[in-house]
């Protein structure tokens, strides 16, 4: 499948089929991140149960501790 990640177009791997697996696939699942789908602002909650489909488009930031 194809979606959008961050503007760039991304072929997904088998077996990616939910926002968790995204997020475990750029190995960011224990950071603080927060996932835009198709305009939805996502909860942590909604990770597991929103289903990537063709197309998506989907923003995520995670934040980066600096000083």
């Amino acid at each position: 499948m194809n979606v959008i990640v961050n503007g760039e177009s991304v072929q997904l791997q088998d077996g990616i089929e939910n926002v968790k697996d995204l997020l475990e696939h750029y190995d960011i699942q224990d950071k603080v991140v927060v996932v835009e789908v198709n305009g939805n602002i996502l909860t942590s909650a909604q990770h597991q149960s929103t289903r990537l489909s063709d197309k998506d488009r989907i923003e995520i930031v995670h934040f980066v501790g600096g000083g």
